[in-house]
């Protein structure tokens, strides 16, 4: 079906038939940049004054942001993804001609090269004179109208561009026109690189493991699945890259650590998102408790390096990630928030009863971890503001945690939480083969096929955790997570660039 255009889409596409006709190539091959925005301004500005010095001469390319014509000169602002540059463009310098072609048939959203010198002008603007101008990219549908206000000595810029579920649709112009946005993404990218420095500069390895696997593991969630033809077998997304950044232990190497895509077939909601960014790390001879320490070093060094500070705010909190974060016993956490002890409660009925007796609302169906989960996300994670590990988890929420010396229905596990939401989660990792393969007959034997708390049972897993894995200390965090609260973005679609929203009719 042939695209339809808007009137303004359609006076677009008569000037490029124009600017064709006139033997200009709207889309030309080429290009060329000698300095971008910034580098222009900073070269000008370094030599600005000094007696005897050439004029800096400078080829820029950006988009058009602004025009304003005045007779026979036209003052223009292009955007590239260093910032603004303001271009001076007079016909006794490039022609009435070209300056009549520049105004009637370029459009604010068109890319373009331009080259000249660079001067102040009266308003005390850092300028370049252009000499030359090329269109490199014709734009047919204008970009979201832009205004900008003062706000407290700021310049505030507000777009047509507001309603979240259009931007993050069409977050090609959302990043064309926020600024704000793109610093964003910006971030996340120095969020990554830190998180690399720091694993790396402890002697991590990090490699890559399979993101289609016959079986799935390593967390609790439900796959996508999807069918290989030639093979003819079932195959999964991964939920998690667990299980085999652990058989790496087994064959000696004793760190590693891994950054990439997870996909789970779950809800959607602000701290959630089927495709998402994970960061694992598995350490030999470490328990939970150094984990901990690592962990929070870990934060901290990436706040170091991204924010230039350990203190930020999120959501009005004042958040302070320097060491030593709180430690909290999962049970006395869950003791302060609901009055309901849950070692007081070992059986599945028992905790039924506690949570009647408070007036808690739960699942009849639902088995014994996944009521203290939910107590757990309802209660006492929303008061987890600064930054805490909660530590020591029931045995069967915890499927591949060791348990606590003297105490087998509590493992070590701890999980990290901050602003009121969960970040990491982390185990003293089990490394009893025989122990592993109860607990898989555990999970398949007391949920539900369905259920995402099953774990379906790895014979390779076990096979190789035969072999002789190493104690070892495991680790993982949402990168987007960590994102949104280094970025103060309420929301994970913020800190995704294309995030999965629901087809909307005719789409």
């Amino acid at each position: 079906m042939p695209t339809e255009y808007t009137n303004l889409e359609q006076i677009r596409l008569e000037k490029l038939e124009a600017l064709k006709r006139r033997g200009i190539d709207p889309y030309p091959t080429r290009a060329q940049r000698t300095h971008t925005s910034r580098q222009a301004i900073a070269a000008f500005e370094e030599v600005e004054g000094r007696e005897g010095v050439q004029p800096v001469r400078a080829i820029v390319a950006g988009r058009i942001r602004s025009m304003r014509t005045m007779g026979k000169i036209t003052f223009a602002h292009i955007e590239d993804g260093d910032g603004r540059l303001q271009l001076f463009l007079q016909a006794n310098e490039i022609g009435e001609e070209a300056l009549e072609v520049f105004n009637r048939d370029l459009d604010i959203g068109d890319f373009v090269q331009a080259q000249g010198e660079m001067f102040r002008t009266r308003a005390g603007e850092v300028t370049l004179r252009v000499q030359e101008y090329r269109l490199l990219a014709k734009s047919i549908t204008p970009l979201p109208a832009a205004k900008d206000e003062v706000i407290g000595g700021k310049v505030v810029r507000h777009t047509m561009l507001a309603d979240p579920e259009v931007r993050y649709r069409q977050r090609y112009a959302d990043l064309a026109v926020n600024p704000e946005v793109r610093q964003i993404f910006r971030t996340r990218a120095a969020i990554v690189r830190a998180l690399r420095e720091y694993l790396d500069g402890l002697g991590f390895l990090e490699v890559e493991t399979p993101i289609l696997q016959p079986i799935y593991g390593g967390a609790a969630a439900r796959p996508f699945t999807t069918y290989h033809n030639q093979l003819k077998q079932t195959l999964y997304l991964r939920i998690s890259f667990e299980l085999y950044l652990k058989r790496l232990l087994v064959g000696n190497l004793e760190r590693v650590y891994e950054i990439g895509r997870d996909f789970r077939n779950e809800g959607v909601d602000r701290t959630h998102n089927p495709e998402f960014t994970q960061l694992e790390f598995y350490c030999a001879y470490a328990d939970y408790l150094q984990v901990m320490e690592m962990a929070e070093q870990m934060i901290a060094y990436v706040a170091d390096r991204v924010l230039g500070k350990r203190q930020f705010t999120y959501q009005g909190n004042i958040i302070d990630v320097t060491p030593p974060w709180r430690r909290l016993e999962l049970r006395q956490g869950l003791l302060e928030v609901t009055g309901i002890d849950i070692q007081a409660c070992p059986t599945t009925a028992d905790l039924q009863k506690a949570m009647r007796e408070k007036g808690l609302p739960y699942d009849p169906n639902a088995p014994r971890g996944k009521l203290i989960d939910k107590l757990i996300s309802d209660y006492l994670e929303p008061t987890l503001i600064q930054p805490t590990f909660v530590y020591d988890y029931p045995r069967e929420i915890s499927p591949l945690a060791k348990s606590k010396p003297g105490d087998p229905q509590t493992v070590e596990r701890f999980e990290g939480f901050m602003a009121g939401m969960e970040l990491c989660n982390a185990f003293t990792e089990l490394n009893d083969p025989l122990d592993q393969e109860q607990r898989f007959l555990e999970m398949g034997r007391d949920y539900d096929v369905e259920d995402e708390q099953r774990h379906p049972m790895d014979e390779d897993y076990l096979r190789a955790m035969r072999y002789g894995m190493p104690p070892n200390g495991g680790f993982g965090m949402g990168v987007d997570r960590l994102t949104m609260l280094l970025t103060d973005s309420p929301n994970i679609r913020e800190v995704i660039l294309f995030p999965h929203l629901r087809e909307r009719e005719g789409e």
